[in-house]
């Protein structure tokens, strides 16, 4: 079976050297002599300053919204945060895990990501942020984003769980934003198996981040701060050293599947369009089609040949009931419901990725 994702796995060997120093050192966590190392070749590789290493992606948004201070209630009410509901679950989840009411507003028809224009309306006394998400690692309206943000007061959390690597205007797109965030999931374009990191503007909101993520422990009688255990060990570290060690051929691998793809595919189907100062990462490949029938149906017929293909993002998640507030986001409900994403990972075959465009192309998908 072809998935729609798999890790990228790195030279065993190198694993091992890196896994044998951990067994001389035998320091498994608590921000050992490989964090230290990932985080500053890191900030080197994409260009930022002020990243911090955790366990996972959802913590990375939880930590952040922490740091930022958008999560205590306003007079007597829960805070809000606007986003969008063409996202990851996660998205969505943490904030209302942490208290604080995501409200949604209705994304662009052409990029997926938060549409500005809708953002003003929903600001209310209760607003503290706005997390908007670089969807499939495509930039949101930066600019216009963070006027707005500044023209209120809020802070800005950017879910850049997709845009590893990617550049916009020549610099890191990560850069924008009070705060961005990474996963580090497996079959991310990067990963440690699990991990993620924030990157944030200012070095205070790091620091104040670098408390939480140790229990509020600073020293060995002291705690300093209400934390939580968010932690990236040693052996999440040693597989990131080694992806990072190999990332052009990783990159360049997905690159040519999706340059494939986009060849034969987007002359006939709906792609997403990208702002032309964007430097890509080609970490997923998303259709859309005419309509829901089709995607069932030809998802049910590439899993017939062996294919796994993922309606990713589906259900636009103001129809999620225990996140609350459901009002319809139409355009985020319609691409919802047309989307498909195809396998993509840096070693498929092209003989696989011919097959998979044949069944696409097929008429038997009607």
């Amino acid at each position: 079976m072809i998935p729609v994702a798999k890790p990228y796995l790195p030279s065993r060997e190198r694993l091992e050297k890196y896994i044998d120093g951990i067994y001389e050192r035998q320091w498994l966590t608590n921000n050992g002599q490989l964090v230290q190392e990932l985080t500053r070749r890191l900030e080197d590789y994409l260009g930022v300053e002020n990243l911090l290493l955790v366990s996972n992606g959802t913590l990375a948004l939880q930590i952040a919204y922490r740091a930022l201070g958008i999560h205590g209630p306003v007079n007597g009410q829960p805070a809000e945060a606007i986003t969008t509901p063409f996202t990851f679950i996660a998205t969505a989840s943490s904030l209302k895990w942490d208290g604080i009411q995501p409200v949604f507003v209705d994304i662009n028809p052409q990029t997926w990501c938060l549409h500005p224009a809708n953002i003003e309306a929903a600001i209310t006394q209760n607003t503290r942020a706005i997390v908007p998400v670089h969807v499939f690692g495509n930039a949101c309206d930066v600019e216009a984003i963070d006027a707005i943000a500044q023209k209120h007061s809020l802070k800005v959390i950017y879910d850049a769980a997709h845009a590893f690597g990617v550049k916009y205007k020549g610099e890191s797109l990560l850069k924008h934003g009070d705060a961005a965030t990474l996963s580090f999931h497996a079959t991310k374009l990067f990963h440690t198996a699990e991990g993620g990191a924030i990157i944030f503007k200012r070095k205070e909101d790091m620091e104040r981040a670098k408390k939480m993520i140790n229990f509020g422990i600073t020293g060995p009688e002291t705690i300093e701060a209400l934390g939580i255990n968010a932690k990236m060990s040693e052996l999440q570290a040693a597989m990131g050293l080694c992806v990072l060690d190999e990332m052009d051929v990783n990159v360049q691998g997905r690159k040519a599947v999706w340059c494939r793809y986009e060849k034969v595919l987007g002359q006939t189907l709906q792609l997403q369009v990208r702002p032309k100062e964007l430097d890509y990462n080609y970490a997923y490949f998303p259709i859309v089609l005419q309509s829901e029938k089709r995607v069932v149906r030809l998802a049910a017929q590439l899993r017939e040949n062996g294919v796994l293909a993922r309606r990713y993002f589906y259900p636009s998640l103001e129809s999620v009931t225990c996140l609350g507030l459901e009002v319809s986001q139409s355009i985020s409900k319609d691409i919802a419901s047309r989307i498909l994403c195809l396998p993509i990972f840096s070693d498929l075959k092209s003989s696989d990725q011919a097959r998979i465009v044949s069944i696409v192309m097929s008429p038997l998908g009607d």
